[in-house]
């Protein structure tokens, strides 16, 4: 008996293909653990031996609890399977883990913003321009990276800035880079790139808190400068 390969299964029994045709949504639990595992043992196609697994354990959230000794235990899948897997559900802890602790964390003073993200931009070696979205009670709902790369007002468009903020319901925005060479000191691009971004939130009604620029382990706020 052979394995029953992918390309063997109807077009609409496919993972991946169904994924690309209708969205990540309309994968059931086996079927995205079945994209992971990529194919199955004799007689089971890949998405009957995700289901084995999901069956057997009771639910995805214990399933993503196994060591890859554990899931070695079924048959058809090895190590190589089995650390991705583990490697896949360490993903998703991490990220749950980094949401839960931005989201829980209300902001009161440039030092609460740059102790969080200083971990996240010290290493980096180009530069990352980020928008922080704030609710109403100051605490962050969402945070993302606009531009990379060596900034200048002429390609950090507002629009860009405040589509994200508008988009995420947005009560008022921090904005953060970093200085790759450890410097947090803000050049006179730098003054200018906020200056424009500021008078364009106070037309559309989002208030500019803080910009707030990292260097290495340290970091200078325009609003502890007086810049803002």
């Amino acid at each position: 008996m052979s394995v029953l390969k992918i390309k063997d299964l109807p077009i609409d029994d496919r993972p991946r293909e169904k994924l690309l045709l209708r969205g990540v949504q309309s994968l059931t639990d086996a079927e995205l653990i079945a994209i992971l595992l990529r194919t199955g043992r004799k007689g089971k196609s890949v998405v009957d031996l995700a289901r084995e697994m999901l069956e057997e354990e009771g639910s995805l959230s214990v399933l993503a609890s196994k060591s890859v000794e554990s899931l070695t235990k079924y048959q058809g899948i090895g190590k190589d399977k089995a650390a991705t897997l583990v490697a896949a559900f360490e993903i998703i802890r991490r990220v749950e883990s980094n949401i839960h602790s931005y989201k829980e964390k209300k902001i009161t003073t440039p030092n609460d913003v740059a102790e969080f993200f200083i971990p996240l931009l010290r290493d980096e070696l180009q530069e990352k321009f980020i928008v922080i979205c704030l609710n109403s009670a100051n605490k962050i709902q969402k945070y993302k990276a606009i531009f990379t790369g060596t900034l200048n007002s002429s390609i950090v468009h507002a629009r860009e800035i405040f589509k994200f903020a508008i988009d995420n319901n947005s009560a008022n925005i921090i904005l953060m880079h970093n200085h790759p060479s450890g410097n947090c000191d803000p050049s006179s691009e730098d003054i200018a790139m906020t200056k424009k971004i500021v008078d364009a939130g106070k037309i559309i009604g989002i208030e500019v808190f803080d910009h707030i620029i990292i260097g290495g382990n340290n970091f200078s706020s325009f609003v502890e400068r007086k810049l803002l």
